[in-house]
């Protein structure tokens, strides 16, 4: 696990850590030391630690402009034993909602495993959103059914197109107009 990365193929357009209105603003990832694990297994210096012990973070990309931010995942979404809902909504989407963003693109191929125990944070956080969303990209099938299963797709546009979207070719502004179509269609907007 200590070898996956978060993508950085779009770091000459975008970087958190450089960016004033980003809550990752001045965080320091190390480039060679290994301070974050998940249970027994180290992982990437690059992951961003958002105060959960299963689930870590890259916020790739955010444009104001067009209200929205692209976020790749890592680790295990554990609400149950760890609320990792709470942390990514209290300490990174509530202060991106702040600044305007609206639009949230979740890539999960890298989360590992879902366990849900409630759907508050989920409805305040699309509560907050006015005519925004949450899109849901490349979830793994087993994720995908715990989230169904629980009642996280009615928060979070899931499935279909989304999980099997070749992200990684697209700049970020083709890849929202892409995930913006599907979400909108599901939608019936």
């Amino acid at each position: 696990m200590h070898e996956l990365e978060p993508f950085y193929n779009w770091r000459h357009l975008y970087i958190a850590s450089e960016d004033e209105l980003s809550p990752f603003y001045g965080y320091f990832n190390s480039e060679t030391s290994f301070t974050d694990h998940i249970y027994d297994h180290i992982i990437h210096p690059q992951w961003d630690n958002i105060g959960s012990e299963t689930l870590f973070i890259k916020v790739i990309f955010t444009d104001y402009k067009q209200s929205f931010a692209v976020i790749e995942m890592f680790g295990e979404w554990n609400d149950v034993l760890h609320n990792d809902v709470m942390f990514l909504k209290r300490d990174v989407i509530d202060a991106m909602v702040a600044e305007g963003i609206t639009k949230f693109v979740l890539i999960c191929e890298n989360v590992l495993n879902f366990h849900a125990d409630g759907t508050d944070y989920y409805e305040e956080w699309i509560d907050d959103l006015d005519d925004g969303w949450v899109a849901a990209l490349n979830v793994r099938e087993h994720v995908l059914q715990e989230m169904n299963t629980y009642g996280v797709d009615q928060y979070f546009v899931l499935g279909g197109r989304l999980d099997y979207l070749s992200w990684r070719t697209q700049s970020p502004l083709k890849l929202l107009a892409q995930v913006e179509q599907i979400v909108l269609k599901r939608l019936g907007l």
